[in-house]
């Protein structure tokens, strides 16, 4: 099957394309690269890739090419903040579109990268389901739900998007982000000492190695029509919902000599749920999400001190994609609209 990833130089698609590979796809990569440059190792890239603006595609881009991953987007919660119309243009408008265009072009399975902030703020501690109400707290989550929605008009006989709603991604990836979670909190303590949380850290947030997020978009590519068409998936594991806290102890414990420190004044943040993946595990009984937040805390450790991570690097923009694309835009690398002012390659 032909696959072309967007997004596919990023922190997950430069683990997904490896992966789709090895499943014997012919797969096709497509990224505007902003984060050229910003690797902790080398990756493989496709044999094939593009160098383009996910929102210039157009149907005569993509004959031939038989299912779509798009991970391309404007990838978190602070970066929404830097443009928040340009987060609802790229991840919503130019998803919607790129569907569109897939669609005309005969292409049959559209599988975008959601997320499980959309659930947003749980009032309980009961986990949720796909079919939970959603509360967007952010423009980001916004931008994924309208997507959503947008992708699900789509839906027809011959075209099946699929959603997954992915749980807070971690891990070691080539192209890595130090942006979340459990990624932050091994860096902070490899190279400070300290585990350092910025919220009271009662919070819930569900997790899933970078590793088995491609496992499961192999499995949603492959799946017959009729188990994913037009479905939303949370993407994860039920073993894997901790609070905050308890990462931080499972940091504190695989780093070792390091401390756990709250920030003063650390409020309960907002964003705070348990999901169920049970949907996930009964559509795909032979998936297997095999990465915990301890094992996933040692890799991470034993990659940052291979790589060379020290505390310039963590605090730099290297791995954190807020700060990246602020450089890109001072220095006029990126004009406002996050376009490249100089012609690049298309192709690489």
């Amino acid at each position: 099957m032909k696959v072309l990833v967007t997004g596919h130089h990023g922190y997950i698609g430069s683990v997904t394309v490896p992966a789709l590979a090895a499943a014997g796809h012919d797969v096709v990569g497509l990224d505007t690269r902003f984060y050229d440059g910003c690797d902790l190792f080398e990756g493989k890239e496709p044999h094939a890739n593009l160098r383009v603006d996910v929102r210039d595609l157009g149907a005569d881009d993509l004959r031939g090419v038989n299912a779509i991953v798009h991970l391309a987007a404007l990838s978190n919660d602070p970066l929404g903040a830097l443009r928040p119309e340009l987060t609802l243009e790229i991840n919503c408008a130019a998803s919607v579109a790129l569907a569109r265009a897939a669609r005309e072009a005969g292409t049959t399975r559209f599988v975008f990268a959601s997320s499980c902030s959309m659930y947003g703020a749980a009032g309980s501690d009961e986990a949720a389901t796909e079919s939970a109400p959603l509360a967007p707290l952010t423009v980001y989550a916004e931008s994924k739900v309208h997507a959503e929605e947008g992708l699900l008009e789509l839906a027809d006989d011959s075209f099946s998007p699929v959603f997954m709603r992915n749980a807070t991604a971690f891990g070691a990836s080539p192209r890595l982000r130090l942006d979340i979670v459990l990624n932050n909190l091994v860096g902070w303590a490899l190279t400070t000492g300290k585990v350092r949380i910025l919220s009271d850290g009662t919070p819930w947030r569900p997790l899933v190695h970078v590793q088995d997020i491609a496992a499961a978009t192999v499995a949603m590519v492959e799946a017959p029509r009729e188990v994913v068409h037009a479905q939303a998936f949370n993407v994860g594991s039920d073993r894997h919902n901790y609070r905050v806290s308890e990462l931080a102890e499972i940091v504190r414990a695989v780093v070792r000599d390091c401390t756990i420190e709250y920030a003063d004044g650390g409020d309960p943040d907002p964003r705070s749920y348990r999901v169920s993946f049970r949907k996930l595990a009964d559509a795909f009984p032979d998936l297997r999400i095999e990465w915990d937040a301890e094992r996933g805390a040692r890799q991470l450790l034993a990659a940052y001190r291979d790589g060379g991570l020290t505390r310039g690097r963590f605090e730099g923009s290297e791995f954190v994609r807020l700060r990246r694309l602020e450089e890109q835009l001072a220095s006029g690398a990126l004009d406002g609209e996050l376009r490249w002012r100089q012609p690049v390659a298309a192709r690489k």
